[in-house]
C-alpha cells in the first residue's frame, strides 16, 4: 500500500519516509576510497593467496626447535625492553598529568589551553620510531633513547586522556569548592585531582602495556632491549632463535598484561568486600 492510499484510509497526515540519499552516497564514497587504496597499494593477489603457505614455512622454521640456549640473553634483553618502557611510561606520566590539567576547561586561560591542546596533537601525529629516530643523534644507540622515545610520544596520548577525564568529572564538587571561596588552585586541588586519581592511575597502567610493545619495535631501529636483538637474528635468518624469541616477547606480553589489567580493575572496581556472598 502507497503512502497516499494509506493516508487516505487512516485519515492521518504520516510523515514523509527518511531520505537515503544520505547513506547511500556515503557508502559509494567509502567504497571509492576503499578501491583507489587498494588499487594504489599494488598487491601482488599470487603472493597473497601463497601467504598461508608461507606462515606455515616459516612457523615451522621458528617454533620447531626453538634456540633454547639463547634464552638467558633473550630474557636479559626482554627485562632491558621492560626497564625502557617502564621509565618511559613514568616519564610520560609526569610530564602528561600537569599538562592534561591545565589543559582541562576551567583549569586555566583559554589560550594555554589551546596551546597544550596543539602541542598534544602534534606530538601525537608523530610516531614513536620517527621520535627514536630524531633522539639517536644525540643520545645514541642506547636503551635510554627508547625510554626518552617512550615519554615523550606518550605525552600526546596521555595528555588528552587526562584533561578528558578532568572534564568529564561531576561539577557538583568544584561548585561547592567555589562556594566555599576556593580559587582554581583549590578547585584542582580538592575537587578534580581526587575524583579524577583512579582513572589517571589507570591509564597510567595501560601507557606502560602500550610501551612493552612499542619498545620491542623501538628496538628495530637500534633503541636497545629485546627488539634489537630480534633484528640481528631476523637479518642473519636464524629462525630458530627468533622463534625462541618471539616466544619471550608473547610470554612476558601476556604476563605483564594480566598483571597489570587485575591492578586497573582494583583501582577502578576497588577492593571486593569479603563475605558479601555470605547469607547473612
Amino acid at each position: 500500500m502507497t503512502r497516499t492510499a494509506l493516508t487516505r484510509q487512516t485519515g492521518l497526515d504520516l510523515p514523509a519516509p527518511p531520505s537515503r540519499v544520505v547513506p547511500t552516497v556515503a557508502a559509494i564514497v567509502v567504497g571509492a576510497v576503499i578501491v583507489a587504496a587498494t588499487a594504489g597499494m599494488g598487491i601482488d593477489w599470487s603472493k597473497l593467496l601463497d601467504l598461508p603457505r608461507a606462515i606455515g614455512e616459516y612457523g615451522a622454521l621458528m617454533f620447531a626447535d626453538p634456540a633454547w640456549d639463547k634464552l638467558p640473553r633473550a630474557l636479559f634483553e626482554m627485562w632491558r625492553s621492560i626497564s625502557m618502557a617502564w621509565l618511559g611510561a613514568i616519564g610520560c606520566v609526569v610530564l602528561s598529568i600537569p599538562l592534561g590539567m591545565l589543559a582541562a576547561h576551567d583549569v586555566s586561560p583559554a589560550w594555554l589551553r589551546a596551546l597544550l591542546r596543539g602541542v598534544f596533537a602534534i606530538i601525537r601525529a608523530v610516531p614513536e620510531v620517527i621520535i627514536a629516530l630524531i633522539l639517536l643523534t644525540v643520545t645514541g644507540l642506547t636503551p635510554f633513547t627508547g625510554a626518552l622515545a617512550l615519554a615523550i610520544a606518550g605525552i600526546g596520548t596521555q595528555g588528552k586522556w587526562v584533561y578528558e577525564t578532568i572534564e568529564s568529572l561531576d561539577a557538583s564538587t568544584s561548585e561547592a569548592v567555589r562556594a566555599a571561596g576556593g580559587g582554581r588552585l583549590a578547585v584542582l586541588r580538592w575537587a578534580l585531582w581526587p575524583a579524577a586519581l583512579p582513572s589517571l592511575m589507570s591509564f597510567a597502567l595501560y601507557r606502560f602495556e602500550i610501551n612493552i610493545r612499542t619498545s620491542a619495535v623501538l628496538g628495530l631501529v637500534g633503541a636497545g632491549g629485546i627488539g634489537s636483538m630480534l633484528s640481528n637474528y631476523t637479518n642473519y635468518r636464524e629462525w630458530s632463535v627468533v622463534g625462541m624469541l618471539l616466544i619471550v616477547v608473547i610470554a612476558a606480553t601476556m604476563i605483564i598484561d594480566a598483571v597489570s589489567g587485575a591492578l586497573r580493575r582494583r583501582i577502578m572496581e576497588g577492593p571486593r568486600r569479603r563475605g558479601m556472598d555470605r547469607i547473612r
